[in-house]
């Protein structure tokens, strides 16, 4: 259940969309003044290295954020996402920044992120990444029950990951569990889980457990590098978002056919629907 480490994985097509979504969410989050509340689950290690053992024995990042890095005229979206890497860069392509380090870059003095991770490894250089990050509080404990004590926010305002290995097949409902309890509790955050697509009845699953709830202003965003498939391995990556800025949307329409062709074949696909409407 803890052996995952996401250094193997670090800046591949999945975390392509999903931090290039979480970017755009953040930013959007500080065009008001008012402060704001950012809950990362799953936190990992914050920050990785792309020279590491880890990264290199996979090469993983190559096919994702290495397609985009010096790829011209990209979309809004992209463009804004790669000059986020970039910041991370003095000399070409060699730190990924994890979603913690994506959330620090966009908080100010009256926001605050709260950070759950349960990998004695990982748990240890995500504190070491949070020195001198004052807005942010660091917990060994269950990210899914952590996320319920959190809301509602003190400024009633709330960004949530849950971002899960996705190990244990049981992760599947707890993401939208978590997310279905804890909508209850504050109507108005907005809620992102990520998913990798190894097995298509695991999404269809969520899915429909979303569409049968209460929850409305529902967002599925989704990158298959190619089609779904029994054998091991993930085929794609998905985005659930409970409550997306309102241009979000218009925003993928541009990005998600460039990202494709970016980063996939001519076998690949990607689709963007509201399953649930407002």
């Amino acid at each position: 259940m803890l052996s995952y480490r996401h250094a193997f994985h670090a800046g591949n097509f999945a975390d392509v969309l999903k931090h290039s979504v979480l970017h755009y969410v953040l930013n959007y989050m500080t065009e008001k003044e008012k402060g704001f509340s950012y809950i990362d689950t799953h936190s990992g290690a914050g920050m990785y290295k792309l020279q590491d053992e880890y990264a290199q024995k996979t090469g993983e990042y190559k096919q994702g954020i290495g397609k985009l890095y010096s790829a011209p005229n990209l979309a809004p979206l992209l463009a804004n996402y790669v000059e986020l890497i970039k910041s991370f860069n003095q000399q070409g392509l060699s730190l990924y920044p994890g979603s913690p380090a994506v959330a620090e870059y966009h908080t100010r003095k009256q926001d605050s992120a709260r950070l759950f991770e349960l990998h004695n490894t990982d748990i240890a250089l995500l504190e070491q990444f949070c020195q001198g990050w004052k807005q942010a509080n660091v917990f060994q404990k269950d990210g899914y029950a952590g996320l319920v004590r959190q809301l509602p926010p003190p400024t009633r305002r709330a960004v949530v990951l849950i971002d899960p290995p996705f190990e244990i097949k049981s992760d599947y409902q707890k993401a939208v569990d978590a997310v279905i309890k804890a909508q209850k509790k504050f109507a108005t955050g907005t809620y992102m889980i990520w998913y990798p697509v190894v097995q298509r009845h695991f999404i269809d699953t969520m899915e429909a457990s979303i569409t049968n709830s209460q929850l409305k202003n529902v967002m599925k965003v989704e990158l298959c590098l190619t089609p779904d498939s029994e054998q091991y391995g993930m085929t794609g990556t998905g985005l659930f978002i409970v409550n997306p800025p309102w241009q979000l949307a218009s925003e993928l329409e541009t990005a998600l056919p460039q990202l494709k062709k970016l980063v996939g074949t001519e076998q690949s696909s990607y689709t963007l629907e509201m399953i649930v409407p407002e």
